[in-house]
């Protein structure tokens, strides 16, 4: 699977991007290491990737913070093994803030009970855990407004995200929208 990933890094003079090797990226520690590694000081860094038209990434890391992210599609991702080092993240984030709302948690399981009364037959092909979690859900994933202090809001991440958004194009109209669109053109 040929996939693409750029740094970005903000400096005083905007942001100097490069593309990058995943080669040695195996956690997201890594990816967030790598990225670390080219920050000024403790600006932020952006990392890009993208997997064959299939799918997008964008990674945030502002110094120390623990990293943000922002998948167009997860299920798309979670096939792929850079894309798999962020959904999973991702997944057991959103599994962690499930248990953190017993109330919700208890109404889920009402939910579920009550369905699984209404309906005693199972769908052999179905990937989806019994409980619901770990899933991976289809369309995009993670944090949304990562952007929106550059001038790319939560909707418009959205919408570049959407179905039958072209991944390409999308972190060409991030760039864009930082101010780095032709640099990052230029290492495509």
């Amino acid at each position: 699977m040929a996939y693409f990933a750029a740094v970005l890094a903000r400096t005083g003079a905007g942001w100097d991007v490069s593309e990058t090797e995943l080669d040695d990226v195996e956690t997201l520690a890594d990816l967030t290491d790598l990225a670390r590694e080219t920050a000024e000081d403790d600006d932020t860094v952006l990392v890009f990737i993208e997997q064959e038209d299939a799918w997008f990434a964008v990674l945030r890391i502002d110094g120390e913070d623990d990293p943000r992210i922002f998948v167009s599609d997860a299920a798309a991702a979670a096939r792929s093994s850079y894309g798999s080092v962020l959904t999973d993240e991702l997944i057991e984030q959103d599994g962690e803030a499930d248990f953190d709302d017993l109330d919700g948690l208890v109404a889920e399981l009402d939910d579920e009970n009550a369905a699984s009364d209404e309906d005693d037959e199972t769908d052999e092909d179905d990937d989806e855990p019994a409980d619901g979690r770990g899933a991976t859900p289809v369309g995009p994933i993670g944090d949304s407004e990562l952007l929106s202090e550059f001038g790319l809001g939560q909707a418009a991440l959205l919408e570049l995200a959407g179905e039958g958004a072209a991944p390409g194009d999308a972190l060409g109209e991030i760039a864009e929208a930082l101010g780095c669109g032709e640099v990052l053109e230029a290492v495509r």
